[in-house]
């Protein structure tokens, strides 16, 4: 579904990564599946999820090491992790912690008590799927009654974008390429051409810029649009 949080499963058992997907699927939730460190780290380039959950002992690439270098990664240092590990011992969870990680979950685990830890994380950085309120500047979003204002006036936005700007403001300053924002508002199965996002995001300036406002959304040459 459009709009619906992305999470990265990355497992090398076959069976446990079903296990997983389908779960967090059933929680109504996309999910990316990868089965080694290193086809993991090139899945989150290309399509950057909301939540990976990572297991530590994987082949080619360590589950500590994918870690590492997305914490130490511009782009995705801000993606909670949610390590997966045999290792009980607390050195080793300390260690997962200090590389970066968000959680750190001890094999053998309850699914139920994972997808709490999951639900934690995802109303960190996407509050939309709690149906709380965002915030940037004057702009406001009540999802729950799924009204915007600006400066407490009302903004009349259709469907699409609303969902563009709470993605926007989901993460300000973010730079979101037309491949990236199709994904999220419009959805992976679905094929949109590229120039359409070019069309909603015209509306939603004119949308927000009614009123003599401003116009708080960035294009960035090259590279997509950003808020503020």
């Amino acid at each position: 579904m459009a709009g619906e949080p992305l999470v990265l499963v990355v497992e090398d058992e076959p069976a446990q990564r079903e296990v997983l997907a389908y779960n967090i699927q059933a929680e109504g939730f996309q999910v990316m599946t990868a089965e080694a460190g290193d086809i993991a780290l090139e899945m989150v380039r290309e399509t950057p999820p909301d939540v990976i959950v990572l297991d530590w002992m994987l082949p080619h690439v360590s589950g500590i090491e994918v870690c590492r270098q997305l914490k130490m990664g511009t782009d995705t240092a801000r993606i909670p992790i949610i390590m997966l590990s045999a290792r009980s011992e607390e050195v080793d969870k300390i260690r997962g912690l200090e590389t970066g990680a968000d959680d750190y979950v001890t094999k053998p685990y309850s699914v139920a008590e994972l997808l709490a830890r999951l639900r934690t994380q995802l109303r960190r950085v996407r509050p939309a799927t709690v149906g709380e309120r965002l915030e940037f500047e004057d702009i406001l979003i009540d999802l729950a009654e799924h009204r915007v204002y600006r400066n407490k006036e009302q903004l009349s936005l259709g469907p699409t974008e609303f969902r563009l700007l709470t993605a926007f403001m989901e993460r300000p300053g973010r730079v979101w390429s037309r491949e990236q924002l199709l994904d999220r508002v419009w959805g992976r199965d679905i094929y949109v051409d590229s120039r359409t996002v070019d069309v909603h995001v015209g509306r939603l300036r004119k949308a927000l810029k009614a009123g003599d406002h401003g116009d708080p959304i960035r294009t960035v040459r090259g590279a997509g649009y950003a808020l503020g």
